[in-house]
Order: structure tokens, then C-alpha cells, then sequence
């Protein structure tokens, strides 16, 4: 009689257990490097808002000068009609998102200076959602044109400019 040795077809636990390590070694390189990619792609996205926003009220002022600047975020949207009316409630200068107030792990936030008519002045202010989560810097803008960035999350007329 021959002796024949059974071959078994698998991985042992062995190499099961050397396989996971590697995946989790991997995984905790990986994870938080795409945090920090998408922290800093909502700041990118936030910045080129408030951008967006200043330009759209310039826009606005120039269409509408009677009235001045909007009296809020939502007049810069399209008011949810669509075609879009083009009237200084639904303006359509900036997209549905960014109108609503939140955009990308950010929240905006709209003032309108309505001490003259028209209206000689606004802020727009953007915080993350979450802090360290979805954003770590705070922006700010105002009727000047200049973007402010301040790393507690807040931003406003005093922190330094971009």
C-alpha cells in the first residue's frame, strides 16, 4: 500500500490573520489622509461659495439698484421655480445649495445691512457643519470683496484676509 498524503485546498489561520493586520495597517495610513483630502476639499468648496456670493451681490446690486443688496441667500437662488423668474426674489445668481444656506459641510449665513435703501452692505459668514470633522477654518466676506479665514471655525471682520 502506498501511503497517499491528503492535500487540503485553503488558507490557513494563520495566513488569514497576517492578511487582515496588512489590511488594517493599511486602513489606518489611508483613513485619516482622506479626512484631511475631504476637510480640505469642503474649505476649497466653502471659499469659492462665499466667492461665489460676493460676486453674485455685486451682480445683483447692479441689476436690481433700487434695492440694493439681497435681503438674503434665498434671493440669490432661483426660489425654487424653475425657468427661472430672474426678479429680485429669485434672482438665480447662485445655485439651489449655497441659496438654502448649507453647502458642502458648511453653513452659511447671510446679514443684510438694511439701515439705507438701498442697501449699502451684507456679510456672509461660513462655519463648518462640524468642526474638525467637516471643516477647521471659518470664512467670512463682507461688501469688500475680501474672503477673512480664521482657524477657531468663526470668522469675521477682523480675522485675517486669504
Amino acid at each position: 500500500m502506498q501511503a497517499h498524503k491528503i492535500r487540503q485546498k485553503g488558507f490557513s489561520l494563520i495566513e488569514l490573520l497576517v492578511v487582515v493586520a496588512i489590511i488594517l495597517i493599511i486602513a489606518a495610513i489611508a483613513i485619516p489622509n482622506f479626512l484631511r483630502a475631504k476637510i480640505s476639499a469642503n474649505e476649497s468648496s466653502a471659499v469659492s461659495s462665499v466667492h461665489a456670493v460676493t460676486t453674485a451681490e455685486i451682480t445683483y446690486a447692479s441689476v436690481f439698484n433700487t434695492i440694493g443688496f439681497s435681503a438674503s441667500l434665498a434671493d440669490l437662488g432661483d426660489g425654487g421655480t424653475q425657468p427661472c423668474p430672474g426678479t429680485a426674489n429669485a434672482s438665480c445668481f447662485i445655485d439651489a445649495s449655497l441659496a438654502s444656506g448649507t453647502k458642502s459641510g458648511y453653513n452659511f449665513t447671510y446679514v443684510q445691512d438694511s439701515t439705507a435703501t438701498p442697501s449699502q452692505g451684507y456679510t456672509i459668514t461660513a462655519t463648518p457643519t462640524v468642526m474638525d470633522i467637516t471643516g477647521q477654518r471659518g470664512f467670512y466676506s463682507d461688501q469688500s470683496n475680501i474672503i477673512r479665514a480664521d482657524p477657531s471655525g468663526t470668522a469675521n471682520s477682523t480675522s485675517p484676509p486669504l
